[in-house]
């Protein structure tokens, strides 16, 4: 599939990358990833592909590729059945992406990684894979202030076709903008404030035993919903701009990120990761606000967390990477962000000789920053008291391109509409000194941009 030169035309810069996207957004398999830069998000490149040459969805051990001609599944393993389409590296080019695979890793195509129990119920429809393989794509670097479309292999008429679709248009109708999205219920929490405290007590008496130092629990919410998911995410980016923000038009429904952390990047044999541990909600007041940034940058337990999932990643990275070039550059920096202060650090590493993106994504997924350590027991301890599979929660979002350059997110701050449904999760790393009510209440606060969005159902939420 990459064997098709590349070719990039110039079209007109605009800060606002989503008022090009109106016509394609509500397409099947259409995604974007969305760097929120005109929103405050902090991010550099915007990019959207659509109309898919072929896809990749696992489902229960088995991935269907399908193209226009039709399908065929295999039991293979999903990240080299994705190697497979990509064919070997190009040259690399000066963009993030010139064509290759984007799509959604769910948290639960761990179990092709490692062995799990399955005792959390599989309730929702979204596959554990879902990746394209895309010929076209819309490159917008916010720092350059350019945009491109990128092709290979097409006609001249679909050429034209996608320029006509890219126009930014001269006025937003409402069929343009798809109908507006709405909250017909309340909102239900997953779990009880009396079941959060036995799964709690539960993950303390595993830590004090010494089956484990940490474990990132989580819960559901949920609500009715209906209408645009596209105006949904809409409202989600305004709201909580972040940098590595995605929306996706998946089999099972559509998934609406703002999330905050890269998970995984590579460019040249270079491998970054970038795991947030340590949260401190924003304050209107500066003064205060200055407070909760001394709070975080001063918090033991916080950096004792962090410092945890970063030796975790050393260790995950290390696994693909060249002996003694694994480093960590940065540890413990505040990043802050519309709602919230986070805790980062920086892990790098140089790529063995034969080893691809896809292995360093194979190698540390799911991300230890979601999980805990050791990352196989946290997994199987969050697989006995999270009732329900977090599916595209605790994630990864993101691209492999022909080139070899790839960049994920972890997909925390992350919705799911489906079925007539809003699903939204959020946890928390958990310790041995951590305190009950903190950990609830972290829930409710990293929680808080997406159950805006439910308007005045929110208040069950929030109130708890």
């Amino acid at each position: 599939m990459s064997s098709c030169s590349v070719e990039t035309l110039a079209l007109d810069y605009s800060a606002d990358t989503v008022s090009r996207l109106h016509r394609l957004a509500q397409q099947p398999w259409f995604m974007f990833l969305d760097s929120c830069y005109e929103a405050g998000g902090g991010g550099r490149y915007d990019i959207a592909v659509w109309q898919p040459e072929l896809t990749l969805t696992t489902r229960n051990g088995s991935t269907v590729l399908e193209t226009g001609y039709g399908n065929h599944s295999s039991s293979g393993d999903p990240f080299s059945l994705i190697e497979a389409q990509l064919g070997g590296p190009e040259r690399s080019t000066e963009l993030p992406f010139s064509g290759g695979a984007m799509g959604m890793f769910s948290y639960d195509l761990g179990r092709r990684v490692e062995r799990l129990p399955s005792l959390a119920a599989n309730d929702l429809p979204l596959p554990e894979m879902a990746v394209g393989i895309y010929s076209r794509c819309l490159v917008v670097d916010h720092q350059a202030q350019q945009s491109w479309y990128v092709y290979r292999g097409l006609s001249a008429a679909a050429v034209r076709a996608d320029l006509d679709l890219l126009a930014i248009p001269r006025t937003l109708t409402p069929s343009t903008l798809g109908t507006d999205f709405v909250i017909s219920s309340s909102v239900t929490a997953e779990l009880s404030r009396a079941e959060y405290a036995d799964a709690f007590t539960q993950i303390q008496r595993y830590i004090h035993d010494g089956d484990c130092y940490q474990v990132n629990f989580s819960q559901r919410f949920s609500a009715s919903a209906s209408g645009s998911s596209w105006d949904a995410y809409q409202r989600l980016r305004r709201i909580n701009p972040a940098p590595f923000a995605a929306f996706m038009q998946l089999p099972g429904g559509s998934v609406l990120s703002s999330s905050p952390e890269r998970f995984l990047r590579t460019w040249n044999g270079q491998v970054e990761a970038r795991p947030i541990k340590g949260t401190r909600r924003r304050r209107l007041d500066p003064v205060a606000d200055q407070k909760q940034i001394a709070s975080l940058q001063s918090s033991v337990k916080d950096r004792a967390e962090n410092l945890m999932i970063v030796d975790l990643l050393r260790n995950d990275i290390g696994k693909v990477c060249q002996p003694g070039s694994v480093s960590v550059p940065r540890l413990f920096e505040v990043e802050t962000f519309a709602r919230v202060h986070h805790l980062v650090s920086t892990v790098c590493g140089r790529l063995q000789n034969g080893r691809s993106a896809l292995d360093a994504l194979r190698a540390c997924f799911p991300g230890g920053s979601i999980t805990g350590a050791p990352k196989v027991r946290a997994m199987e301890i969050i697989e006995s008291l999270e009732p329900t599979r977090r599916s595209v929660y605790c994630g990864a979002l993101g691209y492999v391109s022909h080139d070899g350059q790839m960049d994920m997110n972890i997909a925390i701050r992350t919705l799911l509409l489906s079925q007539g449904r809003l699903y939204c999760w959020a946890g928390g790393g958990i310790v041995l000194d951590s305190e009950l009510e903190a950990e609830y209440q972290e829930s409710f606060d990293k929680a808080a941009a997406m159950l805006s969005l439910f308007n005045d159902a929110s208040e069950y939420a929030v109130g708890h």
